[in-house]
This record gives structure tokens, C-alpha cells and sequence, in this order.
């Protein structure tokens, strides 16, 4: 069985009651199912952009999600990792909610952490879409890879991009630069 597997189911119908919860247990539990309404319910439950920001006010963060049955549905919630990237999104939220006075200690360690680490900004190229100059220079090596890889979706592009930003060895980025090049001249995406 897996830590999801064993994980608590919390109901919340609304934010104080997952916020309560979180601020009881943030600390000691290893992950929690948040269990919400889904639209189809016709009930009234805490929304998405709700229970993300109360997460991040305790430095936890979303992960997979699942249904429980026609009418709930639920998002799997767990600690930040130390070094877990940062998106744009979660930066602009908790950014906000740290204007509004509603981080918790345990939020803003989270984000001093990875200030501390670099997992704070190692996307921002990738949300600005820059592609790095050793990918560049395997994409000229491999016609037509540059004008494919151009041509790609951009949320084709940041996809592989944030997957080569986060090789955390020198040789292991090299692979994946590899991969990306190769893939691009077949006018294919790499696996990223």
C-alpha cells in the first residue's frame, strides 16, 4: 500500500473547515485526500482555488486527483518537498496571501526554503518559454529540430523545458537535451 493509499479522507464543505484542518495537522500528517462536492452534486463545497491557496498557506501543495463516487470527487494534498519547483501560479497566490496577512509559519518557511534553494525560481525561464543555449545549439545540430520544436504547442515547449530545468545532474541533462533534439528532428515530443 501506498502513503496515498493510507492517506486520511478529509470532507470540507467550506474553507474554514480545511483550514482547520491543516492548521491541526500540517505538521505530523504525511498527506491528506481533501473530498469535495463536484458540480454535477448540485451541493454547494469548497473550490478549488480555495483549497489550493489554504494549502499553501501551510506549505503544502495539490497533487493527483481522483472521483470518490458520481456526486464527490477528491485532490490529493501533501507537504511541499524541499526541493519542489514552484510554479508561476503558486507564486502569484501565495504572494498574494502574504499581502493579505493569511501565510502561516509553516507557508512561509516553505517559501524561504526554496528561496534559500533556488526551487523558487528554476521555472522562471521556462514560464517566460526560454530555451536554454545548449538545448539550442542540439536543436541546430538536428534539422529541422529547431523550426519543429518552434513549431510545438507551448504547452508542448514548457512541458519539456520544465523537464530539463529540473535534471538535477549534468549528465542527466544532457540525456534529456539529447532526447529533445532527436525527438524534434522527427518532429516528435520527446517524453518529457
Amino acid at each position: 500500500m501506498s502513503a496515498l493509499d493510507d492517506a486520511p479522507h478529509v470532507h470540507a464543505d467550506d474553507r474554514a473547515t480545511w483550514r482547520a484542518w491543516l492548521e491541526a495537522n500540517h505538521a505530523t500528517a504525511s498527506g491528506a485526500w481533501l473530498v469535495t462536492w463536484r458540480p454535477r452534486s448540485g451541493r454547494q463545497g469548497l473550490d478549488y482555488e480555495a483549497a489550493i491557496e489554504e494549502a499553501l498557506c501551510v506549505g503544502w501543495v495539490d497533487s493527483t486527483g481522483g472521483r470518490v463516487d458520481d456526486e464527490r470527487g477528491k485532490l490529493y494534498f501533501a507537504p511541499r518537498k524541499p526541493r519542489s519547483v514552484w510554479a508561476a501560479t503558486n507564486k502569484a497566490r501565495v504572494e498574494r496571501l502574504i499581502a493579505e496577512g493569511r501565510m502561516a509559519p509553516a507557508g512561509l518557511a516553505a517559501i524561504e526554503r526554496a528561496k534559500a534553494n533556488g526551487s523558487w525560481e528554476i521555472l522562471d525561464s521556462v514560464e517566460r518559454m526560454e530555451v536554454p543555449d545548449d538545448l539550442a545549439a542540439a536543436l541546430d545540430a538536428h534539422p529541422p529540430a529547431t523550426a519543429n520544436f518552434a513549431a510545438f504547442p507551448p504547452s508542448a515547449r514548457k512541458m519539456l523545458l520544465g523537464w530539463l530545468v529540473q535534471a538535477r545532474r549534468p549528465d542527466t541533462r544532457a540525456r534529456r537535451i539529447e532526447e529533445i533534439a532527436e525527438a524534434a528532428a522527427r518532429n516528435q515530443r520527446a517524453r518529457g
